[in-house]
């Protein structure tokens, strides 16, 4: 016999939702380790050029990445508000800086509808899902795998070129 608490784990999924540039975007929280304020980062010397810096995070180093610039978005310009999303993908750790943290959203896997099509057919693989809401605008939740990949090739493009 399954158990309730099985079911529910089977049949929902839950999202960390942040801020970039007035839109939200989602990540599954499985990925996410922590969100912390945001912090200055030490800049790397010859990094891929999406990778920022990194961050002392208790004795921690860990590499961060303006989430809007990935996205192709002017970068971040922290406030307040901002955060930095620790994350980890295929075993590999980074901090994703972001406008805000704001909402933990448990949602029914049902919920989660593919991206056009028109964008996939076309090589846009940083959405891996959408999720809509009434009377608001939809949540896109991210792929960390997309996004590993693109800071992996903008180490390989030179920096005259991005």
């Amino acid at each position: 016999m399954v158990s309730r608490a099985a079911t529910y784990a089977e049949n929902h999924v839950t999202l960390g939702c942040f801020e970039v540039h007035g839109r939200m975007y989602a990540l599954d929280v499985s990925q996410v380790r922590e969100v912390v304020r945001w912090q200055p980062v030490t800049p790397l010397p010859s990094a891929p050029d999406l990778i920022e810096g990194v961050i002392d995070l208790r004795g921690s180093v860990v590499p961060v990445v303006d989430l809007a610039r990935a996205l192709g978005l002017e970068a971040i310009q922290p406030g307040p508000r901002t955060r930095i999303a620790v994350s980890e993908v295929d075993g590999l750790v980074m901090g994703l800086t972001v406008d805000a943290a704001l909402e933990v959203l448990p949602i029914e896997v049902a919920r989660l509808e593919d991206p056009p099509p028109l964008a996939t057919q076309t090589g846009y693989d940083a959405i891996r899902a959408v999720v809509r809401r009434p009377e608001a605008d939809p949540v896109l939740v991210l792929s960390l795998e997309h996004l590993l990949e693109k800071i992996y090739r903008s180490a390989l493009a030179p920096e005259a070129s991005a």
